[in-house]
């Protein structure tokens, strides 16, 4: 196995020669550190089944399976996924997933550490995903704005952007909203943490699933901190060309392994889609989000 850091990015490392069947626990060990410091690893020249793929994941910790059966693959229900390719003309997963910021799971009470992505159909034409390092980005953050986040929690909820399911066809949009508070109510986690593995400030907000800020004491943050973090980060802009932000494009065969904490991510969509078919198994790994997380 060999690895090499990526020259032409703050972040990001590819794998060479990595065979999970094989791997020692050292180069486990040396994966995973990878991913830790260097926030994503793609491994490549991976041609794998989608049970080999699902055993891969869980040499990196426990797979986490998605609460809502419509992405879930037909025979292995812990992997995710986003296709507009039907098969055998049935829609299998869900088309045009992540088209905003966000962090896997950021809405529910225990996310999870790490995401693997395994791309399995590649567009020809603007492909890819966007990453914001929000360690980066908070050490980025000019002082007197990082002053004013001690103490501070960001409230997540899934329902801005949550797909309405077929069964929902005809639904009063009212009775959908109320059961997607009632499945998954906002969770509040501090705005910024340590990141367990690397002792990293992390700033932990995403324009996707962050619907507001509060204090210690649990009211609500009537300010515009919230607004002032997503433009500081790079979220609001649309040309994506702020600092922060950096687009992978992987070919067939890489496997992208990521650091769930630490990054944010927006997928690469266009208003002339080709065909995409994409993987995702995420686990859970030898530590919580953060220390002190109890869920």
């Amino acid at each position: 196995m060999e690895i090499k850091a990526q020259a032409d990015t703050p972040f990001g490392a590819t794998v060479e020669g990595f065979d999970h069947t094989t791997a020692t626990p050292e180069d486990v060990k040396a994966l995973k550190e990878t991913v830790y410091t260097r926030k994503i690893a793609i491994l490549k020249g991976q041609d794998l089944t989608p049970g080999q793929y699902l055993g891969l994941g869980r040499l990196l910790g426990r797979p986490e399976v998605y609460y809502e059966p419509m992405y879930k693959h037909p025979e292995y229900e812990e992997i995710f996924v986003s296709s507009n390719v039907p098969k055998d003309g049935k829609q299998i997963g869900v088309p045009k997933t992540g088209k905003f910021w966000h962090a896997d799971y950021q809405f529910m009470p225990d996310p999870f550490g790490l995401t693997l992505i395994y791309p399995q159909v590649i567009p020809q034409k603007n492909r890819g995903t966007y990453y914001i390092d929000m360690g980066r980005a908070y050490e980025r953050l000019p002082q007197d704005l990082k002053d004013e986040l001690v103490g501070v929690r960001g409230r997540h909820s899934v329902r801005k952007y949550f797909k309405i399911r077929p069964s929902d066809v005809y639904r009063p949009i009212s009775e959908i909203i109320a059961e997607v508070e009632e499945h998954t109510p906002p969770v509040t986690q501090p705005l910024t943490f340590k990141h367990p593995m690397t002792g990293e400030t992390v700033l932990y907000i995403s324009e996707g699933f962050t619907i507001g800020l509060e204090d210690a004491d649990g009211k609500p943050l009537e300010s515009d901190l919230l607004q002032r973090l997503f433009e500081a980060t790079g979220q609001l802009d649309d040309t994506f060309t702020h600092e922060n932000i950096h687009l992978v494009t992987p070919e067939q065969g890489d496997l992208l392994v990521w650091d769930n904490r630490s990054l944010i991510h927006r997928a690469l969509h266009t208003t002339t889609p080709e065909p995409v078919v994409s993987f995702r198994v995420t686990v859970h790994d030898e530590r919580k989000l953060y220390d002190g997380l109890t869920a």
